[in-house]
């Protein structure tokens, strides 16, 4: 696999294009849910509150993700009850593992290639289904996102890597 000559950014919390790039990703990923919930379990196959955190965490640095990670599915829940409240501790889990594996990536890798992000999107969802699983005491519950949302993982490695290639 090769590696891209991508640029990745870092910015900081005292620049103004950190706050205006998330709250950009932020609404992708409240306009994203909501065209999914319109399938049945279109939120459980495609997991869509994932893709645009990390495609900020990956393309813009942690920062930005992170500040992405909190407030999507926060904001999603506030003014769609989607995720659901009893979700949000495993949604915000899930959402800042994939911000911190983004981080690991790019930190350890040095590279960007569709295996760095396959590995990212691998490792968030596995340690987070560790997490979820601890957490609510159900095995189901915690590989739903391994079994069911397997097409969202697909996405986000495939389109995740080309919408950060093109960016």
């Amino acid at each position: 696999m090769t590696t891209q000559s991508v640029k990745l950014y870092t910015l900081n919390y005292n620049e103004l294009r950190t706050y205006l790039f998330a709250t950009l990703f932020v609404a992708g990923n409240i306009v994203l849910p909501q065209l999914c919930h319109l399938i049945p379990q279109g939120g459980l196959m495609w997991l869509p509150i994932y893709f645009f955190t990390l495609v900020a965490a990956y393309k813009y640095g942690w920062k930005v993700g992170l500040l992405t990670a909190i407030a999507s599915p926060v904001i999603n829940n506030l003014l769609f009850a989607m995720p659901a409240t009893a979700m949000l501790p495993i949604i915000l889990t899930k959402s800042l593992l994939l911000v911190a594996a983004t981080a690991a990536a790019t930190r350890l890798f040095n590279k960007f290639n569709m295996l760095t992000v396959a590995a990212v999107v691998v490792a968030y969802q596995f340690i987070g289904s560790l997490i979820e699983w601890g957490m609510t005491a159900s095995f189901a519950a915690a590989v739903q996102d391994l079994t069911i949302g397997l097409p969202g993982i697909l996405l986000q490695v495939v389109a995740g890597y080309l919408v950060i290639k093109k960016l």
